[in-house]
């Protein structure tokens, strides 16, 4: 099992593929197992590293709180480890938001960059999905599932069984409720993510980047995606027909993201 030790932890991380150095940051509560299916689909056409962060998975869960500059620190020790001086980088959701402290902490390593359903934090902030585990299953299954999509109502759900089928796969790789020390590591984790904020810090990302949003975001909206746009120098904003998983709806957006990090 490949691991280091680094920042006092260890951590977990895989490493697959051939072609352009690509760093792959996760989402809220993903991990390896339960997401490899995005870095095989990027190994197609990148030499991908990607890596449980600290508190999920195959990664130790150190006490907390965690910062979103320690999720950073993490994976700049991984490339360090794996003697990458610089390489491009996707983040998803939450992936997107470490993406942004990577590169605005480490502007020299990041060649070129894609935000793919995310937030900048402070007044662009995520939805706080931490408020989802104050309430009943089902009051929260059912806001959750707007929030993916704000077309998803039931009502909407009962009429489209291919969006039906998206909200059921989610929450089928969710999993059961976590509990122990699993739930304390992905509470971290959500504590962290509600303390972004990187809007002040944005102009000193130098490279080329694509901020993708979907129309039906709620909880990363596309004003979000704006914000960050207007703030990096060289970004593109480009919005799909989708929620927060419009790449799982729009059979462009994942095309899009490749195109774009495979580019000289």
């Amino acid at each position: 099992m490949p691991t280091i030790n680094a920042n006092g932890i260890d951590i977990y991380y895989e490493q697959k593929g051939s072609g352009p150095r690509l760093l792959y940051f996760q989402g809220s509560g993903q991990t390896l197992a339960k997401s490899g299916v995005m870095v095989d689909g990027f190994a197609k056409d990148f030499e991908v590293v990607a890596h449980d962060q600290r508190g999920l998975g195959q990664t130790e869960i150190p006490p907390g709180p965690y910062e979103m500059a320690d999720y950073a620190a993490d994976a700049a020790a991984l490339l360090d480890h794996i003697g990458w001086d610089s390489c491009r980088a996707v983040g998803t959701s939450f992936g997107g938001m470490v993406a942004q402290e990577f590169a605005v902490t480490y502007p020299e390593r990041v060649e070129r960059l894609a935000l793919v359903c995310t937030s900048p934090g402070g007044e662009f902030a995520s939805y706080p999905l931490h408020q989802l585990e104050d309430l009943p299953p089902d009051e929260a299954i059912a806001l959750g599932a707007t929030l993916l999509d704000s077309r998803f109502t039931p009502e909407y759900l009962a009429e489209h069984p291919d969006a039906k089928a998206i909200v059921d796969m989610i929450s089928g790789m969710q999993g059961a409720p976590a509990a122990g020390e699993v739930k304390r590591g992905e509470s971290a984790q959500l504590d962290a993510r509600s303390r972004l904020n990187v809007l002040d810090r944005l102009a000193s990302i130098t490279c080329p980047t694509l901020v993708q949003s979907g129309k039906y975001d709620m909880i990363a909206p596309p004003a979000n995606g704006e914000a960050i746009a207007e703030r990096i120098p060289n970004a593109e904003l480009r919005l799909y027909e989708g929620g927060h998983i419009f790449f799982l709806q729009d059979p462009t957006a994942i095309p899009d993201s490749i195109e774009f990090l495979a580019a000289d």
